[in-house]
């Protein structure tokens, strides 16, 4: 008995492989557990489908397995902090997108994020559809960078 993949098969993988208008490979990382579930939660009522990590190393974990084209990534963290999260990220993924989420940010530090290539730079408490607003240029502008890949002009 031998058995063949159908021609819809994909092998398992983090994030699940969709195409929409908004970002299907979202990493969360904070290690705010509560907060980051809640946020989480929040993505999904808008169709997003997040993974979530808790510290740098697990979102640089989460990295080496699959890459995600947006992360929102908080700054303290113990471990591995989420500026030299950003600086691993943008020196091996440059594609991937980094919006920073913090509760602990200056004007120093979002001048360096910045510097380093996030793509934006958030202060908590952030309201939802700000955040969505911004995952969602993210998204346009890697989109922008496909070949053969329209995007859709401002509403």
């Amino acid at each position: 008995m031998s058995v063949r993949a159908g021609a819809h098969y994909r092998p398992a993988a983090v994030f699940a492989p969709l195409e929409f208008e908004l970002p299907s490979k979202i990493l969360l990382v904070d290690d705010e557990k509560d907060f980051v579930l809640t946020l989480s939660e929040r993505l999904e009522m808008r169709d997003m489908a997040p993974v979530v990590a808790y510290d740098g190393e697990q979102a640089l974990s989460i990295l080496q397995e699959e890459e995600p084209e947006v992360i929102v990534l908080d700054l303290k963290m113990p471990g591995i902090d989420g500026m030299e999260v950003l600086r691993r990220v943008k020196k091996e993924h440059p594609a991937v997108e980094v919006i920073i989420l913090t509760g602990h940010g200056n004007e120093k530090d979002r001048e360096l994020c910045m510097q380093l290539g996030a793509f934006a730079y958030l202060e908590k408490p952030v309201d939802i559809e700000t955040l969505s607003l911004s995952m969602t240029a993210a998204y346009e502008k890697i989109r922008s960078r496909k070949p053969g890949v329209e995007t859709p002009p401002p509403p």
